[in-house]
């Protein structure tokens, strides 16, 4: 089984003035999806305890899914965390996620979340509202399989 953490990544949810809905909604699609849910957090947006967290969890998951911080607000500081996490990135799986969210909305373009690998965990961000973080990783959801295989070394397809 594959093991997942999901971080939301939001002052208002951390301070105790938003429920968070956005990490719920995207663990019960993990789960749907074969995942086990083995982390969730609330974290400030604060690049420091972000990337800290990114790395602890690397530890903990194969698959470490940020949600909320991707915009372009002065404290959206997901994405700069999650490079510094990173040891490789993966244009492409958010290319494809604002490519459908395009789709949608023309504010996916807006979004400047990452996806990158630090030892064999995938790190991955998505929007913060509840609807573009699902839409976001039901565009990427069948391809994370592999892409964790191919992590793992196996190449053979």
């Amino acid at each position: 089984m594959k093991t997942a953490a999901v971080l939301t990544i939001s002052d208002s949810s951390f301070q105790g003035k938003r429920p968070d809905s956005s990490g719920p909604a995207v663990c019960h699609e993990l789960e749907a999806a074969g995942f086990k849910i083995v982390r969730t957090a609330v974290v400030a947006d604060e690049q420091e305890q972000i990337e800290k967290l990114l790395m602890a969890c690397a530890s903990a998951a194969r698959l470490v899914v940020t949600v909320g911080g991707t915009g372009i607000a002065p404290r959206d500081v997901t994405p700069e965390a999650t490079l510094a996490a990173s040891e490789r990135l993966i244009p492409g799986i958010p290319e494809k996620m604002r490519t459908e969210g395009a789709k949608k909305t023309p504010f996916a373009a807006l979004s400047r979340g990452i996806c990158g690998v630090r030892g064999t965990t995938l790190l991955l961000n998505l929007p913060g509202s509840p609807a573009a973080a699902v839409d976001s990783l039901h565009a990427v959801l069948e391809i994370l399989p592999h892409t964790l295989d191919l992590l793992d070394g196996n190449t053979e397809h």
